[in-house]
């Protein structure tokens, strides 16, 4: 018989937020993947659990070549509880490899459901959680970040962010630039620990309040969804912005133009008078 891959959700800040199953599975699993073993060993610590069964790494950096390790370890027989630093495997952090691989050899693929920062962000937001959608972190270049943001800018849901310390207040800048300023927006921070955070308002004003005093922690950006607009309400000088977004991330003004014209559903002479007219006026 072939064993059990369990991902194991771990506390994203308090550790009181540890499911019952945690310290159980963490106590009998023959295998234990960690992202950080130094971690780990504070979580068990922490749970007042010894674990009887091997620990081994499980990161970015050694995900590829660990991965056919634990499929045989799985193949043999073992049950390989894998946890994270924080949060649920595979979201935004290590295991889809190992789920794929494992789901291909038909073996069977459980979780023991723990903490969210996604679900706890969009939760705590005060924006709309009928619909969202999880981008995850958003590419560290400034041209591949606007053209990630650019894909979305039309999204209805409400979306959901990871960001850096180093890099957030660059990023609220720039969604402040794709989405429009006045875009309603939650940069949560240090969700469940002590110095827990959230921070509510246009982008505008939050990019603002970032550059001014930094943000620190871990951080969770939610943005509201795209209006629906149809292409009457669209003004010269949202065509404008939209063109001017487009060429900054590297697109030739033509094609930029063009874009533009297609997702507003207008003439694209409609949008290359608007760019005219607004060169000639300054």
């Amino acid at each position: 018989m072939t064993g059990t891959l369990v991902l194991a959700g771990t506390p994203i800040g308090d550790v009181q937020d540890a499911p019952p199953r945690l310290a159980a599975e963490l106590a009998d699993a023959d295998v234990i993947a960690a992202e950080d073993t130094r971690r780990l060993r504070r979580l068990t610590q922490a749970l007042g659990v010894t674990p009887r069964g091997r620990v081994l790494s499980y990161f970015e950096g050694n995900e590829s070549a660990r991965t056919p390790e634990l499929v045989e370890e799985l193949l043999g027989g073992a049950r390989v509880l894998l946890v994270t630093d924080a949060g649920m495997p595979s979201v935004s952090d290590p295991g889809y490899r190992l789920v794929a691989a494992a789901v291909e050899k038909d073996v069977r693929v459980t979780a023991v459901p723990g903490p969210s920062a996604v679900l706890t962000a969009l939760a705590l937001s005060g924006l709309p959680v009928d619909r969202f959608c999880f981008e995850g972190f958003l590419p560290r270049k400034t041209g591949e970040r606007l053209a990630r943001l650019r894909e979305v800018e039309g999204e209805r849901r409400t979306l959901v962010f990871f960001e850096s310390t180093h890099r957030i207040e660059e990023t609220l800048a720039a969604m402040a630039s794709v989405f429009g300023a006045d875009r309603r927006a939650a940069v949560c921070r240090e969700l469940t620990k002590t110095y827990e955070e959230v921070r509510r308002g246009g982008l505008g004003d939050l990019a603002a309040w970032a550059e001014a005093n930094g943000v620190r922690g871990e951080i969770t950006v939610v943005v509201e969804g795209a209006p629906d607009k149809g292409p009457e309400e669209i003004g010269a000088e949202e065509l404008v912005r939209r063109v001017r977004v487009r060429e900054e991330a590297g697109e030739r003004r033509k094609e930029a133009i063009a874009a533009v014209a297609a997702e507003a559903g207008l003439p694209k002479r409609e949008v290359f008078d608007a760019v005219v007219a607004a060169k000639h006026s300054g």
